[in-house]
């Protein structure tokens, strides 16, 4: 048996670094806190519905491909995969739509609808966000780098000013489009990153790329099923996972990781310690920040409120995903991430995952998932959330009724809602943040928490609070790229 090494947390990134770990022959042990594994990632069941609680799509397949080929897998024998296209449309207060999908002549034509000149704007985007999106993973993101210069010279410096890391989101979309609506369009996958399209980095414009180009897919079962394959395949490798098993510390001493206690005082010693809790909760609660030097928690991305609602009829004229965009948006970013304040003109996105799966409701009814974006925990002490979310629900069903989308209260069988404070308390999200720390461009790659401490020798870091970043692809590369760490440190100790 190899090396031992203890994984805290049983969410995407944890999960990942187990398999990775696992195939690289080290003992390793995965502690949940939850009954069930998956962290943000997780199932909800009741009233005969199933629902996801977080992410709702597939994208990035080869992400999974790779994870799954690790273990001697592959994707398609652990889960099917169903393509969701169209599968996202967004709407505007005065009625105007725009429909994405990963057939050209179907998108094009949309561009065209909005603004003529858009068409060639469109091509000229998918090349142009190509070339970012092939170097940004080939040299980039899927690497480890110990300083800024190692990261810049990886990209190469003739490529850097290509990546558009210094203007701004909006500002690369304006180059190749002229509709404002379609900048707002694939601006708004911005608020999944903390920011602003007007203040992030230009770079993030392959985030629509990568979904077009590779498409969305739902794992059939939900994405819950993709979680459960995770699981199994771990187990398969010999990974020990406990559920109901909360870490209550990280223990350390004389600057050398030495196990993990849980809250009945028991110990279990390992040199490799890896948290797959949030950087900045791990620093704050399992270590404790007064035990290190001058930590501060990054900015992080906003809180949610999520809905997850048995509905008692199909919805038939709703995406799998919907988007539904504030009149203005600039105004709306600035009231929720300069002012933590919910917005007054909401923007919050649908799913109705039966409509491409009817497995996941009862015969002839829906399940709906809403989410909206909010304030953080610290931003938002006197919100009564328990009042915000029924005036939200109400705002919400409103704005769909003025698109022709009938939704009522009444319609609704049965409904349960997470707000910023259940998604802290169960999944130890700090500050209530859904997405981990936020991708302005002090805070992406070589100036993101690294995943290894710099302080405590044999503690690493897994999720979408560490490099390279939030979402579920992103969070199954952070456990490849924390394992490489790990297998890299045990080679030259070994040597030595």
């Amino acid at each position: 048996m190899g090396q031992k090494a203890v994984i805290v947390g049983a969410g995407v990134g944890g999960l990942s670094t187990a398999i990775h770990l696992a195939a690289d022959g080290f003992e390793v042990s995965l502690y949940e806190a939850n009954e069930r594994v998956g962290g943000r990632a997780n199932l909800l069941e009741f009233a005969g519905f199933r629902f996801d609680t977080g992410p709702s799509l597939l994208n990035y397949p080869w992400v999974f491909d790779g994870l799954f080929a690790r273990a001697g897998t592959r994707l398609e024998d652990e889960i099917n995969l169903l393509r969701i296209d169209p599968a996202i449309k967004f709407y505007w207060p005065d009625g105007e739509t725009f429909q994405l999908s990963s057939d050209l002549n179907v998108l094009a034509e949309e561009c065209r609808r909005l603004d003529s000149r858009d068409v060639a704007g469109l091509f000229n985007f998918l090349r142009d966000a190509r070339h970012k999106y092939n170097l940004s993973f080939d040299r980039l993101v899927t690497r480890n780098a110990d300083s800024p210069l190692a990261w810049f010279s990886a990209a190469g410096l003739r490529n850097l000013r290509k990546l558009g890391l210094f203007r701004s989101m909006d500002s690369q979309l304006g180059i190749h489009f002229h509709s404002e609506r379609i900048r707002q369009a694939f601006g708004s996958y911005g608020m999944y990153l903390g920011g602003a399209p007007y203040d992030l980095p230009g770079i993030f414009s392959i985030i629509p790329f990568g979904e077009l180009e590779h498409g969305l897919w739902l794992p059939e079962g939900g994405m819950y099923s993709l979680i459960q394959a995770m699981e199994r395949t771990a187990k398969r490798l010999g990974v020990e996972i406990k559920t109901g098993a909360p870490v209550s510390s990280i223990v350390h001493s004389n600057g050398r990781v030495t196990g993990v206690t849980f809250d009945d005082g028991a110990l279990d010693q390992a040199e490799i310690v890896v948290s797959n809790v949030d950087v900045p909760t791990t620093m704050t609660r399992l270590i404790g920040s007064d035990s290190l030097s001058d930590y501060r928690p990054p900015r992080m991305t906003p809180g949610v409120l999520t809905y997850y609602l048995a509905v008692d009829r199909e919805l038939p004229t709703l995406n799998h995903h919907s988007v539904f965009l504030p009149a203005n948006p600039r105004a709306a970013y600035d009231q929720l991430m300069k002012r933590g304040q919910i917005p007054t003109d909401l923007s919050f996105y649908v799913s109705v995952a039966s409509n491409s799966d009817p497995t996941l409701a009862r015969d002839g009814k829906s399940a709906v998932f809403l989410l909206a974006p909010v304030p953080l925990v610290s931003e938002a002490s006197d919100i009564d959330w328990a009042s915000t979310a029924d005036n939200l629900q109400r705002s919400m069903f409103e704005r769909m009724n003025q698109h022709g989308i009938e939704i009522s209260e009444s319609d609704v069988l049965e409904s349960k809602y997470w707000s910023p404070v259940d998604w802290s308390d169960q999944f130890g999200l700090f500050d209530g943040s859904a997405f981990g720390a936020a991708h302005n461009l002090r805070q992406i790659g070589p100036f993101r928490a690294r995943n290894m401490s710099n302080e405590i020798n044999g503690l690493y870091f897994a999720g979408a609070s560490t490099t390279p970043g939030t979402g579920v692809p992103m969070c199954v590369l952070s456990g490849k790229m924390v394992a490489e760490r790990i297998a890299d440190r045990a080679a030259k100790e070994a040597v030595a």
